[in-house]
């Protein structure tokens, strides 16, 4: 048998443009679908989950820390060819600390680039120019003060936050597009340059583009802003429509 030529063995592989992973908390039921709904053809994504007590609460949050380095080693521990490593936890980032996380991330895959979904936030507020925001959110009361604390310190004045009070990533995910949309509408002010709907648990990446169209101005959801910002990191510039002027025009 005549062996094939070395070149004719290996292509560029099955995603050729980039490779993306993602670390979701344990119970995390929405992210594999609203990432792939925005994936370009070419891009690679992987998941893996870090573990975390049901009710999303300050100490249940803060204790991912602790396991956040073996969550990072199951996810291609022998490969080299991850471009982007994302932990897509919005409260997670800030009770964390994204500094620790990318930290973390950094050790145990030197070569990739290590981001966090509040980064992803933060660059994509600062890539329309708002800075003014209103901010509605899936939690509780003493987080959303931390969240507001957090953007307050970056540069970003929040002119007006609330949360639905929900505890369980299953309940984030069973609010429905249209009363979520309904609640962000009642958060947003006059004054914000942009409304921000925080948790990755909840439908935001749906009606997006119907809130930027009945509100006129740019709206930013958790998962919608952390793909955006792992497509950019990893050098993908597509422009794509149906999830509002951040995918679409930056």
């Amino acid at each position: 048998m005549t062996a094939l030529p070395f070149d004719a063995r290996f292509g560029d592989g099955p995603y050729p443009r980039a490779r993306i992973g993602f670390i979701c908390v344990a119970n995390a039921g929405l992210t594999e679908g609203d990432m792939f709904a925005m994936r370009p053809q070419g891009v690679g994504l992987s998941f893996t989950r870090v573990r975390m007590h049901p009710d999303c609460t300050i100490a249940s949050l803060s204790g991912m820390e602790d396991d956040l380095d073996e969550a990072i080693g199951t996810l291609f521990p022998g490969r080299t060819d991850l471009d982007v490593l994302c932990y897509n936890c919005t409260a997670g980032s800030f009770v964390i600390g994204e500094d620790k996380i990318a930290a973390k991330m950094k050790s145990a895959r030197s070569g990739t680039r290590a981001t966090t979904l509040l980064s992803g936030v933060s660059a994509a507020l600062r890539a329309i120019g708002a800075k003014r925001i209103a901010m509605a959110t899936a939690y509780t009361a003493d987080i959303n003060a931390l969240e507001a604390g957090h953007f307050a310190a970056i540069g970003f004045d929040v002119v007006n936050v609330a949360g639905l009070e929900l505890l369980t990533d299953a309940d984030m995910n069973r609010v429905s597009p249209h009363y979520l949309a309904e609640f962000a509408k009642s958060v947003d002010r006059s004054e914000a340059e942009a409304l921000f709907i925080s948790c990755g648990a909840l439908r935001s990446t749906e009606i997006i583009e119907r809130l930027e169209s009945e509100l006129g101005k740019p709206v930013i959801g958790s998962n919608q802003a952390s793909m955006w910002n792992c497509l950019r990191l990893a050098g993908i510039k597509d422009r794509m429509d149906g999830f509002g002027r951040l995918l679409r025009e930056y």
